[in-house]
């Protein structure tokens, strides 16, 4: 797994590359991390619970704890750990990872299969997204396989990295045949319902989110103070921390809303669910999301969901689990309205829809539907790296060949057979004595 976006930092990727790895631990496969070093603590190698071993490589990051990309210097690091662990394949993830991309290019020059999983939607139209969705098209027209978490990412995706080729039987274009949707998961057991009753005289809305304008936050501090209004029995619990954490403290210091909205600022991922099971709805205002963990997580703990009407959010729950909305202020307030109706009137048993939701997903079938792969010579990638454009194909094409001729020096350099191999590995027993 190479991603710049693992643990210590909390998040959704972070979350998926875990649960993955220790499934398809306990699959019988070995696993292992690299990803960017955390001064001072983490750098070099550390382990995780249960027989993770994580590579922290001592790359600096640039923003948002996404690294620089440069191409030939993470090749020397990668180059030994692959060859020292035994890697038979690379499995990279997210957009914005750098050193995900660079491993699609370095991996095939080791016979490694490369497989890269997608997180997010961008953009198409402002200078970022057109560089980042260059970038991202460079490394896809290589890789062996592309995972997608929702149908609505997929679409995404496939445009942002050109992920289609001339059909055999006439000139149009198709999608790859290797570009799937697997989605995330949860484990249900870590968001089971409240086992006393939540109180029906005073409703809790739960928002869990990171306060920034792209999750609609800006929905939220317009939508809170008039369901207070109408409402006099509905609260507002907000965890989560970022940029719009002012504007939400500012209205609520307006409307003088301090007993009705609470903030619990950053919330950590064990403690979750705790805050979860104190409300009976949970708020999603997010303007854009591939596939909305937090959705899935608020549905398990029992908690009826209202969500705007964006990406790959309509492909989570049933209907009859959650309600949509425009990411507009009035069709928000009145989703909400409806959902207060649904919980007042005892319509949403939490019990069902957990046990419904641990139904669904699950790790272990996303971890036996992660175990894939094909591999193309270097002559077949030189051809696709040329059809990313009159300009791009040749520059990224040189990268390719310079980067192979980089890694012939360091096999002249350093030998593989002269590399210190690891030959202990963690044993499978252990893993299934600590379960």
């Amino acid at each position: 797994m190479i991603s710049d976006f693992f643990h210590p930092n909390v998040g959704g990727v972070e979350n998926h590359i875990f649960m993955l790895s220790a499934n398809l631990i306990r699959r019988g496969h070995k696993v292992i991390v690299i990803t960017h070093s955390h001064p001072p603590d983490r750098v070099g190698v550390r382990w995780l619970l249960p027989g993770l071993k994580v590579y922290y490589i001592p790359f600096p990051t640039i923003a948002s704890s996404a690294t620089l990309p440069n191409y030939f210097t993470f090749l020397p690091y990668f180059r030994v750990i692959i060859a020292r662990e035994h890697i038979h394949l690379i499995h990279a993830h997210a957009s914005l990872s750098s050193l995900g991309q660079e491993a699609i290019l370095h991996a095939h020059h080791l016979g490694v299969r490369t497989v890269f999983t997608d997180h997010s939607l961008f953009g198409f139209e402002d200078a970022a997204s057109i560089l980042t969705n260059k970038l991202l098209a460079a490394a896809l027209k290589n890789v062996d396989a592309v995972i997608c978490v929702s149908h609505t990412g997929r679409e995404n995706t496939v445009l942002r990295g050109q992920l289609f080729e001339k059909s055999e039987d006439s000139s149009a274009l198709v999608v790859r045949p290797n570009v799937y949707v697997i989605p995330n998961a949860l484990v249900a057991e870590q968001f089971t319902p409240a086992t006393e009753p939540v109180s029906s005289e005073t409703i809790y809305i739960v928002v869990l989110s990171r306060l920034a304008y792209r999750k609609g936050i800006d929905l939220l501090v317009a939508t809170a103070p008039r369901i207070c209004s109408a409402f006099p029995n509905v609260n507002f619990i907000v965890g989560g921390d970022g940029p719009k954490l002012n504007d939400l403290l500012q209205v609520r210091e307006r409307h003088l809303l301090q007993d009705r909205i609470e903030l619990l600022g950053p919330v950590r991922h064990r403690d979750v669910r705790d805050v979860l099971v104190r409300g009976s709805i949970f708020l999603n205002t997010s303007l854009t999301e591939s596939f909305g963990i937090a959705i899935l997580e608020a549905a398990c703990a029992g908690l009826y969901v209202v969500s705007t009407r964006v990406g790959g959010v309509p492909e989570i729950l049933p209907h009859d689990m959650i309600s949509f909305a425009k990411p507009e202020e009035d069709d928000l307030i009145r989703a909400l309205s409806e959902a207060v109706a649904i919980v007042s009137k005892g319509q949403h048993d939490p019990i069902d829809a957990h046990q419904r939701v641990k139904n669904f997903y699950n790790w272990g079938e996303v971890a036996e539907r992660t175990e894939i792969s094909e591999q193309k010579d270097l002559w077949a990638r030189m051809q696709r790296t040329m059809e990313l454009g009159p300009f791009a194909g040749p520059i990224y094409t040189i990268i390719l060949v310079v980067d192979c001729l980089f890694f012939l020096f360091l096999e002249w350099l350093m030998p593989q057979r002269d590399l210190d191999f690891v030959h202990m590995h963690w044993e499978h027993n252990n893993f299934r004595q600590v379960q």
